[in-house]
């Protein structure tokens, strides 16, 4: 981990990688051995309609090494049973025990309806979701007549020991509150900067996280000696993400650059407040970038 100071103390700050979505699945486990064996801290997957399952996808990251942590980011909610959602989190995490987080957010609202699960309550069912999959990971017996989950007497048979990290993925003030209430940690999706950061741990703690609640904010990357050649190589991430933010697409924050260019952008993460910084690659050779970044950190 890369370690920096906050408010005087030393923070270990973890460094992750994604396996993008648009990549091959089979692609992904001589990825995911070639990012543990750089020293990555996370390989973090991805659950988008249309593309790949986010708990197959990190079983077979899983499988394919011996130390990497692997984060689900996300399962939308609305997608997934909790009962179904912790039975399959639990046997991961019993396999592969203190190296799995499990992302559950509202989902693209798009998405949802096309499949028909978009919930009447967003809001509503992700607080019952994230509730009653941790109460089951933990192995009790969930009883609950919720306004979007019902579940009547259902237990693990087989609990982990040691329950997975279950973080909420969400963008906006409500939801950032309801996750420093129910959830271990939120993840800050992509073009999120300093300042929004610290908004959101702010935000957090208002919902009543304590101080071990983690921000893993996920970040739009492309390392190239020509900053500018970066910015274009990364202009339809940022593009599409600044429409989906509402912003610039100037504003659309970025861990791009030269290798020190990057590396300074992560610095300003970790000191506003990210515990997990995971680095979305874009351009060739996505592994000699992550490399380029971690020697840039003194890693």
């Amino acid at each position: 981990m890369t370690t920096t100071v906050r408010n005087g103390a030393r923070i270990g700050v973890r460094i992750g990688v994604m396996y993008d979505r648009d990549w091959a699945p089979e692609g992904l486990p001589g990825f995911a051995r070639e990012v543990e064996a750089l020293g990555v801290d996370d390989l973090w997957v991805v659950e988008d309609l249309g593309w790949n399952g986010g708990v197959s996808a990190a079983a077979v990251a899983l499988g394919a090494t011996e130390r990497l942590r692997v984060g689900i980011g996300i399962t939308p909610a609305p997608l997934r049973s909790p009962a179904l959602l912790a039975m399959e989190l639990a046997t991961l995490a019993r396999v592969f025990p203190g190296r799995l987080v499990s992302g559950i957010g509202h989902g693209v609202r798009e998405w949802m309806t096309a499949v028909g699960v978009a919930p009447r309550s967003p809001l509503a069912l992700l607080e019952e979701t994230i509730t009653s999959v941790r109460a089951l990971l933990r192995g009790e017996r969930v009883e609950l007549a919720g306004r979007e989950v019902r579940l009547d007497g259902v237990q693990l048979v087989h609990p982990p020991a040691e329950p997975p990290p279950v973080v909420a993925g969400v963008v906006r003030p409500r939801s950032l509150e309801l996750s420093g209430r129910v959830a271990d940690g939120t993840v800050i999706a992509e073009g999120h900067g300093p300042r929004e950061v610290e908004s959101a741990r702010a935000l957090v703690t208002k919902g009543g996280a304590g101080p071990d609640h983690t921000l893993t904010v996920l970040a739009f990357t492309c390392v190239d000696d020509d900053p500018a050649r970066a910015a274009e190589t990364l202009r339809p991430h940022t593009e599409g993400q600044a429409a989906w933010l509402g912003r610039p697409a100037e504003e659309v924050f970025t861990v791009s650059g030269r290798a020190e260019d990057a590396a300074d952008r992560v610095r300003e993460l970790t000191a506003a407040g990210a515990d997990t910084i995971v680095l979305r690659v874009a351009g060739a050779e996505p592994v000699r970038q992550v490399e380029a970044v971690l020697g840039a950190l003194g890693r």
